[in-house]
């Protein structure tokens, strides 16, 4: 599959910085965020593991999403940890494609998913009746499996076009491999590509965000019809952390892949991925504990749990 390009194996990852110090610095700071937000994702896909009372559509895409926001963190920060630690700023074609492969995937898969999580608000708040019924888990299973595949039909075309490409050039300026950058290297006519991957942002752009923001169109109206101020707030409560996750994810992909040419500066881009890959991964398992009790609760609970047998051994 790789005869199909030039003389060139090896990419040279630009990274962050040359400064020594400073990437002594970006390496403490990487680290640390990686491990806290792999330590606050699994605490939360742990609970609602273990915990009966965490069992509804809610808790069950919010693990979901925590196992994605792990695997996207992962696919990203620690080959630029090696990258730092070793000095070796070398990626083979091969490992840039793969890397490039799962990224798109996960980020795909995680927009689809937050457009279903927002539905699945809907349902709860305009239709508490039915929800249990409507938003059960075969359902919910068949919900997920659609991520997952609307992730891989948004990737495989990018990716197969791009494996046809010749590289003159193996600098990416970027701390990993993401498409545009990967697309300057090319001494092939990269516009119908860098179009295709402009058109698919968009659909999943569109597609997700018109969901999301129909969503909460119907869930505003319905908070705004309860009679009592009380209802009204724990009605918005119950949508708050999904907004404001929302709001990042949206926000920072405008930035991201909405870019109109690969020969655009990167700058502004690697300043966003890192927001993205080390911040928002590390923010979410916060956002969902501290706003919503249950999940509160349950971690309370766990600790009690864990304090009583340490007392007793």
């Amino acid at each position: 599959m790789m005869r199909n390009h030039s003389a060139i194996t090896t990419f040279t990852i630009l990274g962050l910085t040359n400064d020594p110090q400073l990437q002594i610095l970006v390496f403490v700071y990487l680290i640390i965020t990686y491990m806290l937000s792999v330590i606050g994702n699994l605490t939360i896909i742990c609970l609602i593991l273990v915990d009966s009372h965490l069992k509804t559509a809610m808790y069950f895409f919010l693990q979901n999403f925590s196992f994605i926001e792990i695997t996207f963190t992962t696919a990203c920060v620690p080959p630029y940890l090696h990258i730092i630690s070793s000095g070796n700023r070398t990626i083979t074609v091969k490992t840039c494609f793969t890397q490039i492969f799962f990224l798109v995937l996960f980020a795909a898969t995680e927009f689809f998913l937050l457009a279903i999580m927002s539905y699945d608000r809907y349902v709860a708040i305009c239709k508490p009746l039915h929800y249990m019924t409507i938003m059960n888990s075969r359902v919910c299973r068949i919900l997920i499996l659609c991520c997952w595949v609307s992730g891989l039909l948004i990737i495989l075309p990018l990716l197969n076009l791009s494996l046809h490409l010749e590289f003159c050039d193996s600098i990416i300026d970027h701390f990993f491999c993401d498409a545009f950058p990967l697309l300057k290297n090319s001494c092939s006519d990269t516009w119908f590509v860098e179009q295709v991957v402009i058109a698919c942002a968009v659909v999943t752009f569109i597609m997700t965000l018109v969901c999301v923001v129909l969503s909460y169109i119907f869930i505003i109206k319905m908070i705004l019809r309860l009679p009592s101020a009380q209802q009204r707030k724990k009605a918005f409560s119950t949508c708050s952390s999904h907004m404001i996750v929302v709001s990042i994810s949206y926000g920072s992909c405008i930035f991201m892949y909405l870019k109109p040419s690969a020969k655009d500066e990167v700058a502004i881009n690697k300043a966003v991925s890192l927001l993205i890959t080390s911040v928002a991964p590390l923010l979410n398992p916060f956002i969902y504990t501290l706003r919503n009790k249950q999940v509160k609760q349950s971690f309370n609970d766990i600790l009690k749990r864990f304090a009583f047998l340490s007392k007793k051994e």
